[in-house]
C-alpha cells in the first residue's frame, strides 16, 4: 500500500494544480471551450446533451484508422472484453500519444481488471494531457474512494462539479463524501 501511496502523491498534486488553474482554455481543442462554458451554464437536460456533444469531440482523432480503434477499444469495454479494450486503446494509445480520451478509457478497462498500477497511470496521462475530462477525473476520484483515500476523492470530486455540475451522480458522491469526511450535523 506504500508503493500506492507514492504513486498517487503526483495525481493528487495534479489534481491540486488543476484546481488552481481552472479555465475552460484549458480543453484541448477551441471548440470545447465554448462547450465547457455552456456545461457549467446548462439545465440537466442541456447539460446531457452537452456531455454526449463533448464525448463525440473526445473520440474523434481526425483519421478513421484510429477512429475505429476507439470505436473497438469502446465496444470492448462495453462488451466487458477487457484485454481486447485493452489492447485496442494500447495501440491507439501507441499511434496518437497526446489524445487524453484513449488513457481514460483504458484505465477504466484496467481498473475493472483489477489492475490499479496502471490505471492510474492512464488516468494521470490523460488528466496532464486535458485537465478538463471530467471522465478521468470521475474514475480518479472513484478509484481514491476505492482505495480508501476518502479526502482525496471529495477533493477531485468538487474540481469535477467545477466542471460539469450537473454530471450524473455527482451530487450524490459528493454528499455521501462529505458526511463520511466532514461528518453529518447534529
Amino acid at each position: 500500500m506504500t508503493l500506492m501511496r507514492q504513486r498517487l502523491k503526483p495525481v493528487v498534486a495534479a489534481v491540486a494544480v488543476f484546481l488552481a488553474a481552472l479555465a475552460p482554455a484549458a480543453a484541448q481543442e477551441v471548440d470545447l471551450t465554448d462547450l465547457f462554458t455552456a456545461l457549467k451554464e446548462a439545465d440537466p437536460a442541456g447539460a446531457r446533451a452537452i456531455e454526449e456533444r463533448i464525448l463525440r469531440e473526445w473520440s474523434q482523432t481526425g483519421s478513421p484508422s484510429l477512429d475505429l480503434l476507439m470505436q473497438r477499444g469502446r465496444e470492448a469495454l462495453e462488451e466487458q472484453e477487457l484485454q481486447s479494450a485493452i489492447e485496442h486503446l494500447t495501440a491507439l494509445i501507441d499511434h496518437a500519444p497526446e489524445l487524453a480520451h484513449p488513457y481514460s478509457l483504458r484505465a477504466n478497462a484496467y481498473f475493472l481488471a483489477d489492475m490499479y498500477g496502471p490505471a492510474l497511470d492512464d488516468l494521470q496521462s490523460a488528466i496532464q494531457r486535458d485537465p478538463m475530462h471530467f471522465e478521468a477525473l470521475t474514475g480518479l476520484a472513484a478509484m481514491m474512494e476505492e482505495l480508501g483515500y476518502l479526502e482525496d476523492a471529495l477533493m477531485i470530486s468538487r474540481a469535477i462539479e467545477a466542471i460539469h455540475p450537473l454530471r450524473e451522480g455527482l451530487q450524490e458522491t459528493i454528499d455521501r463524501l462529505e458526511a463520511q469526511v466532514e461528518g453529518t450535523a447534529l
